[in-house]
């Protein structure tokens, strides 16, 4: 038989307490909770940085300079073929790869005849080039807007332009004592 008016207290079971092990639980989730919190911003910080990273990485910044153009050539009829080199800068934050350089207008036709040059930032490189020159309208004024096919870190490739003023330059000087 069982009496339900008795006022006994005691708890249900031996050793215990209902207040407690209501604190215990809500230590726990507290614990849980500031654990979470503590492993988000980790994440969240590890995901800014990484795409921080991919950023840099795809930034690319050249600077290229016409070298000598006394690498041997032939001249035909009021047309110069030279090989030649280019002098390239990598001003960016990452490395990248050169993979090609061409440029045409009337009068001018260019194309790099090598595979490819890894550049550091803040290196330097030189690529040879393959220059065809018309002596009657190859060295205007106007620069020659070189075409950059460059492979980044994040393993893509891009196409960068880059204006080289030809008249007055080491591959005008070359050319011109050929023509």
């Amino acid at each position: 038989m069982i009496d339900l008016d008795d006022q006994d207290q005691r708890p249900a079971r031996p050793g215990a307490d209902p207040v407690t092990d209501g604190r215990k639980v809500a230590l726990g989730l507290v614990a849980a909770f500031v654990a979470g919190v503590v492993l988000g911003g980790v994440g969240i910080s590890q995901l800014r940085d990484s795409r921080a990273q991919r950023e840099r990485n795809a930034v690319v910044a050249l600077v290229a300079v016409p070298r000598s153009a006394n690498l041997g050539g032939s001249s035909v009829q009021g047309s110069v073929q030279l090989s030649g080199l280019l002098m390239v800068v990598n001003t960016g934050p990452a490395p990248v790869t050169v993979r090609g350089v061409t440029a045409e207008r009337p009068g001018v036709v260019l194309r790099s005849i090598e595979d490819s040059r890894l550049l550091p930032a803040g290196g330097t490189g030189q690529v040879v080039v393959e220059l065809r020159f018309d002596c009657t309208t190859a060295f205007q004024s106007d620069p020659l807007s070189l075409r950059l096919s460059v492979e980044t870190g994040d393993a893509r490739t891009r196409e960068v332009s880059y204006p080289v003023a030809l008249f007055g330059s080491e591959w005008h000087r070359d050319a011109m004592t050929m023509c």
